[in-house]
């Protein structure tokens, strides 16, 4: 008869990780308790939300908050914009931020020190909002989408995590490549990219999640409402809800079961979800690229 040795748990352990348990479950349910609220307030009639209170549930359940925040034109040109701002941003970015950070891998690179230290200086220290609103106007970028994506392309943090992953690949996987004739950018695109899927993926996170939740960039560079990213849209609803509602041409002191509580808490879910649901086919590559990218220094 085979016996199995059991590894015996001393009494201070178990106490230790139920308290550990007890605790993280403690902290996820504080975090996720506000959303689920706005949720859940979303869903809601009129009158339950002016009574206030928590909201576990759906009180009074209709869908005429929705309704009413999707007949509102402005969300749809909101979203499309900020789809195609955080789409071509990502791709644009990650692919510029993976190009810049490999050679500075590169002990080779002449300079290449020195070009670091200047990539470091950009996370100390920035020109401010009057000199970046100046080179906007004087590039010609004013009310133009473009001013929405090429300010936030190339971050010097996200160029660190790469180069730090750049430097764990090893060296002879590239001297091989290039004794078989190939250079430097069928390497790259070859070798490197199909190893880095973790951390560009981690990057793309990044940098989607900071696009989608830009409405900063939208109220210094676009005068157009129609040119909007849909957080400056949601945010003129959130900050003047009648308002915004009524130039859409919705009456929102009118129209069933809504009121400015509720169609605030319907804003903020459209703005969420589609992170949400994002984030799951990610998720995988997240813990492991980011580990990757900042050990090694």
């Amino acid at each position: 008869m085979a016996h199995t040795n059991k590894i015996k748990t001393s009494t201070g352990e178990k106490i230790f990780t139920v308290f550990n348990y007890t605790f993280i479950t403690v902290l996820c349910l504080i975090m996720l308790y506000p959303f689920w609220h706005v949720v859940m307030q979303s869903f809601s009639s009129m009158e339950e939300t002016l009574k206030g209170g928590a909201f576990l549930y759906p009180k009074g359940f209709n869908l005429d908050t929705y309704r009413s925040v999707f007949n509102n034109p402005q969300v749809y040109t909101g979203f499309a914009t900020s789809v195609m701002v955080t789409i071509v941003g990502t791709v644009l970015g990650t692919l510029l931020t993976a190009m810049t950070a490999y050679p500075l891998s590169k002990s080779r690179l002449r300079g290449g020190k020195v070009l670091m230290v200047i990539v470091l200086i950009t996370m100390i220290f920035s020109a401010g909002m009057i000199p970046s609103f100046l080179l906007i106007q004087e590039l010609g970028l004013l009310d133009n989408r473009l001013a929405l994506i090429l300010p936030a392309l190339v971050s010097a943090y996200n160029c660190i995590i790469m180069k730090n992953f750049f430097l764990s690949i090893p060296e002879s996987l590239e001297e091989s490549a290039r004794i078989d004739g190939a250079n430097d950018i069928r390497i790259f695109f070859s070798i490197i990219v199909p190893l880095s899927k973790a951390t560009i993926a981690t990057i793309a996170l990044f940098m989607a999640v900071a696009y989608w939740n830009d409405y900063f960039s939208t109220v210094l560079y676009i005068r157009s409402s129609e040119k909007w990213a849909l957080q400056a849209v949601l945010r003129n609803m959130l900050t003047n809800t009648q308002q915004a509602m009524a130039q859409a041409g919705v009456n929102v002191v009118s129209t069933s079961n809504t009121n400015s509580e509720t169609i605030k808490a319907g804003t903020i879910v459209i703005s969420t979800v589609p992170i949400l649901v994002v984030y799951p086919f990610v998720q995988k590559y997240f813990v492991t690229g980011v580990m990757i990218g900042g050990v090694k220094g």
